[in-house]
């Protein structure tokens, strides 16, 4: 794991960073500090001795420089050849390792996310290329996980997409209507006292669409607050503690029954998509939840997020 010194007494006092620039550059000047950690993470401990599944015994093994790509590690005994960046993100991938480190620590250590575009500026790479490397990441490494919720949960539906009004007429004409016309409905749920969110995309905020979400990812008997909405009627039949504060009278807060932890997730996350994205199509929609999402549910995990995605990168979460 990378070192991180929290009491580093020449970080700032009142700084909030867990894991600065500078340290990030300490912890991983170059392609083979990034190889030598993926390596120590993924097979050895000590750096030197590692299973080999040919000999089928813990062997000692050598890294010797070749011209090849993607370097590797050799069992001194019977020559079988170890890839620390087989099975991840980095495999078969032209770009560096030193890279694709500096870009899992660019995206998780900005508070609403980088785009592409100043990914690309950031590590000189094509367009392209920094697409895919934040593709993946979001996909890959920032899943949402199927960890079931209990205890009390918010739900609630929304939509993302552009105001009608600020639409060129013709594409305003093309989706023909207001309010949530044109617009991409998701569904999100957070767990209080945990404060884990899943947010999805759905093909719409029936009850059809959404009860089999809540039975999916909730527990039964589990406490559930929503609004007023119909697609919510049946949660106390399937066994949920269902109770509904109602937003067309203006209430907002009953005692402890309201829906602001999860509506504070999409503010957050409509204001973080508006300010770098600018917008986002419906079909890459919930990569970009996803990224939020994982980012929201690991805020206080204990160890800092760069921390985190280097080890489901590694595969060992």
């Amino acid at each position: 794991m990378p070192h991180v010194d929290r009491n580093n007494p020449k970080r700032a006092k009142s700084s909030e960073s867990e894991y600065s620039m500078m340290e990030f550059m300490k912890q991983f000047p170059d392609d083979a500090a990034c190889l030598e950690w993926l390596w120590r993470q993924r097979y050895s401990d000590d750096g030197e001795h590692a299973f080999c599944p040919k000999c089928e015994q813990t062997r000692v093994f050598r890294k010797y420089e070749s011209k090849q790509l993607q370097q590797s590690w050799t069992c001194i005994g019977c020559g079988h050849h170890i890839h620390p960046t087989a099975g991840t993100i980095f495999h078969k991938s032209s770009t560096s390792l030193h890279l694709w480190f500096y870009a899992m620590y660019l995206m998780v250590s900005t508070r609403c996310g980088i785009s592409a575009k100043q990914l690309e500026r950031e590590l000189g790479v094509t367009y392209k290329t920094a697409w895919r490397m934040a593709h993946l990441i979001r996909h890959e490494l920032m899943e949402q996980g199927d960890d079931p919720l209990d205890g009390t949960i918010e739900a609630d539906e929304s939509y993302f997409g552009g105001k009608a009004h600020n639409m060129h007429k013709a594409k305003r004409d093309k989706i023909g209507g207001r309010g949530t016309a044109g617009k991409a409905p998701v569904f999100g749920m957070v767990q209080r006292e945990r404060g884990r969110v899943i947010a999805v995309t759905v093909p719409n905020v029936s009850t059809v669409d959404l009860m089999p979400r809540i039975q999916q990812r909730v527990i039964p008997a589990s406490t559930v607050y929503t609004d007023e909405a119909s697609a919510y009627n049946p949660l106390t039949k399937e066994g949920y503690h269902h109770e509904r504060i109602n937003h067309s009278e203006k209430v907002y807060v009953s005692g402890d029954v309201h829906t602001n932890t999860i509506e504070g997730f999409w503010s957050l996350t409509k204001r973080g998509i508006s300010g770098v994205y600018h917008s986002v199509s419906a079909k890459h929609l919930q990569g970009y939840l996803n990224e939020y999402a994982w980012r929201y549910s690991n805020r206080e995990r204990g160890i800092t997020l760069f921390e985190l995605v280097l080890l489901r990168a590694a595969g060992s979460l």
